[in-house]
């Protein structure tokens, strides 16, 4: 059995390979190859961390700009049918990529929507394809692989492609599938770079298509619940975060282990949960960041990734954000958000299911602290439906592009960080990051 916490950045590599297939049409694992030979020439190569001195002065000159984000259309309130739509009137999905996520929680997920769709699929197998569009009641003729992803354009069944590929192809089948006219779900991260998040944004307005980043946790009733409290204050003003996610990625050949497909180790796949969770939970930005790689030369694994990062991250009203995550360590999923007046905690955190919060506060001079556990059913329907009330309302999503974009900003300063052994300033985005709330739904 897999294990809960399989990152979202999806496909293993060895669930999608077609070695036999001729050379016009190439099977997953040369298609991967050929996309890393590419991507390689154009990313830089990481460098192993460096300890950085918690008093360190900030250096002005190894800064990361961040450009002005536009703010996302807020006005307009999510509005939500009042019952489950008819399967011909859902919003329908062309899933790109079919590996451990997709099988085993995406299309699942789609099946327990209530205005979402299975409507075509893409992958380069075409028997495991076939089977899959069997079992979901998807036809033939809707069945493509990469190099036929276009003909999507003439399938009006289709309204939105979601991309579960290796990290560093989601700017490609992005830009794609915007000029064909679809709106776009990507799971995170959203890219591998700064530029390539910003293209993706930019070919989805172009178009006029609506671009969504996945981020599940966003969408997920209990971490939703932490972050209600905070902003309406039930924990005093927040001081301290506290994150860690860690599992042991034990298989070398694994793409997340592949600078190119993965635009880095730990950091992206699994250190973004924390990185994410500590700028929705407070509603802040952070300014600056300190931080440490570990890349042991050792370990064949890590030959161009990190193994394991920390971070820390400082906020305008003082709040601060202490982050680690490790490729290397036995499986742990954990927060805590403190303030004065109580905190609240996931642990475990951040996984499909199994999901557990606890939370304290003042109650007549004394800690009153409650447990809470909930069905975690459906956390990919929650998000999938939010984007297909988005494309029938006409609204923004609430987890944009500017969102991924702006985690993409923070881990370009870690890595700086980690690389030069200095504090390195964050500039406020000049926008909002996020659209409107998602509509509260009972599954």
């Amino acid at each position: 059995m897999d294990r809960v916490d399989q990152p979202e950045s999806q496909e293993p590599l060895s669930d999608l390979t077609s070695d036999d297939k001729p050379a016009s049409q190439p099977g997953r694992r040369t298609f991967l190859q050929r996309s890393s030979a590419g991507l390689a020439a154009a990313l830089a190569t990481g460098a192993a961390g460096t300890a950085w001195a918690a008093g360190a002065p900030a250096a002005a000159a190894n800064s990361v700009k961040l450009s002005l984000i536009q703010d996302p259309k807020t006005e307009q309130k999510e509005e939500t049918p009042d019952a489950n739509l008819p399967p011909d009137d859902r919003i329908g999905y062309a899933i790109v990529g079919l590996g451990r996520l997709s099988l085993d929680q995406i299309l699942p997920a789609l099946s327990n929507c209530k205005y979402s769709r299975v409507a075509a699929l893409v992958s380069g197998d075409r028997d495991k394809a076939m089977k899959i569009a069997h079992q979901y009641g998807v036809r033939e003729t809707d069945v493509h692989d990469y190099q036929s992803f276009e003909r999507l354009a003439d399938n009006p069944r289709v309204h939105v492609v979601y991309i579960v590929l290796p990290n560093g192809m989601h700017k490609e089948f992005t830009l794609r599938a915007a000029k064909i006219g679809k709106h776009v779900l990507c799971e995170k991260p959203m890219a591998t770079s700064v530029a390539d998040c910003q293209a993706m944004i930019d070919a989805c307005s172009k178009n006029n298509r609506k671009l969504m980043i996945a981020y599940r946790s966003q969408y997920e009733p209990m971490d939703r619940m932490i972050a209600k409290m905070a902003k309406e204050n039930k924990l005093g003003p927040l001081r301290e975060f506290m994150a860690g996610n860690s599992q042991n990625q034990s298989d070398p050949s694994q793409w997340r282990l592949n600078k190119a497909l993965a635009g880095g180790g730990a950091l992206p796949d699994i250190g973004l949960y924390a990185l994410n969770a500590a700028r929705f939970l407070s509603g802040e930005e952070p300014f600056e960041v300190s931080a440490t790689l570990t890349q042991p030369a050792a370990d064949p694994r890590f030959k161009e990734v990190e193994e394991s990062v920390h971070f820390l991250m400082r906020f305008p009203s003082g709040f601060t954000a202490t982050c680690m995550a490790s490729y290397a360590c036995h499986e742990s999923r954990f927060f805590r958000l403190q303030g004065t007046d109580g905190w609240a905690e996931m642990d475990p955190a951040f996984g499909y299911n199994g999901l557990r919060m606890r939370h304290g506060m003042l109650v007549e001079g004394k800690t009153a602290s409650t447990e809470i556990t909930i069905d975690p059913n459906n956390q990919f329907a929650r998000e999938i439906d939010h984007m297909s009330l988005c494309v029938i309302n006409d609204k923004t999503p609430h987890t944009p592009g500017e969102e991924g974009l702006q985690d993409q900003r923070i881990m370009d300063a870690i890595y700086e960080s980690a690389r030069t052994g200095r504090v390195v300033k964050i500039s406020k985005p000049q926008g909002a990051t996020r659209g409107p709330d998602p509509e509260e739904e009972t599954f």
